[in-house]
């Protein structure tokens, strides 16, 4: 039987507090010590779809053994272990993968996936400046992985799903475009060249700088999804804090790609969501809080994640975006972007009457 809309805002904001101020958590341990083992994996069900399975747990494991709750510290244990390895098995594939594209000369970013370490998201997130039959060739050739039927999206996008025996999750490769319609060519040249090396397990692999992890975030949070998850909080906030942000150099990107308004609203949405669990916002610039078009205010919990109004923030954003598109003159840009609302009204009948947009995004 399915968590109600109450038990799942309380499993959020659960989650959210063991991840963004484990010191604060003891309020929910009473809550948590008492779950069926039915509602528990709800819980973790709930921390894998927002990716901080890992993050959750351990912390809950330990107030766990504080308070020699054996079947608490049991079940996370269980848990814990289990994302370990599956996490260690996609680490090991995503290696093999990116040093055989390096090889093939397809320069290779890994997006997303990295960001929520020591966690893990449901795909692998690749952003390559090749053509995308080179990848195909060495992804068939070498890892003889499947070519997955691609929706009206993907094909916009330029962007490729591969599935290989032995890896759950599936590999997603963008071939030099980004964004919801591959209006971005320039700006996503970037995460190539920009690259820096993060090493996990022993292993290096090549990330977006973090000003590009930033646009990343905004491009599929704030013009694609709508919603955030809990590790979007998470990290956003621990890469801002961390104080390795280039806010000018971030500025100069978002703005290329017109994006800087979307940009500004991701970060104030984060550190007003941070506010409401540490007690202190995220620091930010005052050209940020600026020019965001709105905050933390706006976002509600529903159907697992934390989400963002459509109508009229995210319309306003998407106008900005084409906008800017349009007077600077990027002609290809523009009509990419001019498809989107006949993609989601797709998307939006399709999942109507079928229960489900696969096809359309």
């Amino acid at each position: 039987m399915a968590i109600t809309h109450t038990q799942e805002v309380s499993f959020i904001q659960a989650l959210s507090t063991l991840t963004l101020a484990p010191e604060r958590a003891e309020q929910f341990y009473p809550q948590l010590r008492q779950l069926s083992d039915a509602d528990f994996s709800e819980l973790v069900s709930l921390a894998d779809s927002n990716h901080v399975v890992l993050r959750a747990l351990l912390p809950l494991r330990t107030m766990a053994e504080r308070f020699d709750d054996a079947v608490t510290a049991a079940r996370c244990h269980s848990c814990i272990e289990q994302e370990r390895q599956r996490v260690t098995n996609a680490l090991q594939h995503l290696s093999l993968i990116t040093e055989a594209l390096e090889e093939a000369h397809c320069p290779t970013t890994v997006m997303k996936s990295l960001d929520h370490w020591p966690d893990l998201g449901n795909d692998l997130d690749l952003y390559t400046t090749a053509p995308a039959e080179r990848v195909c060739q060495v992804m068939t050739s070498r890892f003889r992985a499947h070519i997955e039927t691609r929706s009206w999206g993907d094909r916009l996008a330029n962007k490729w799903n591969f599935a290989i025996a032995g890896l759950p999750e599936a590999v997603e490769v963008h071939a030099q475009r980004l964004g919801q319609t591959g209006e971005h060519i320039a700006m996503a040249e970037r995460f190539v060249s920009r690259r820096v090396t993060k090493s996990v397990l022993g292993m290096d692999f090549l990330v977006p700088a973090p000003e590009e992890r930033i646009i990343v975030a905004t491009l599929q949070r704030m013009y694609r999804h709508f919603y955030f998850r809990v590790c979007d909080m998470v990290n956003i906030a621990a890469l801002v804090e961390s104080g390795v942000v280039n806010f000018d150099e971030l500025h100069r990107s978002a703005t290329m790609g017109g994006i800087w308004k979307g940009v500004c609203s991701l970060l104030r949405i984060v550190s007003d969501y941070v506010m409401q669990y540490r007690g202190t916002p995220v620091a930010l610039p005052r050209e940020v809080l600026d020019g965001a078009l709105f905050g933390g205010e706006k976002v509600y919990v529903n159907a697992k994640f934390i989400r963002v109004p459509i109508m009229p923030q995210g319309t306003q954003l998407y106008a900005a975006q084409v906008t800017t598109a349009a007077l600077r003159g990027d002609v290809a840009g523009t009509l990419r972007l001019s498809l989107l609302p006949y993609l989601a009204s797709a998307a939006a009948i399709s999942y109507k009457l079928t229960g489900s947009d696969k096809g359309i995004w």
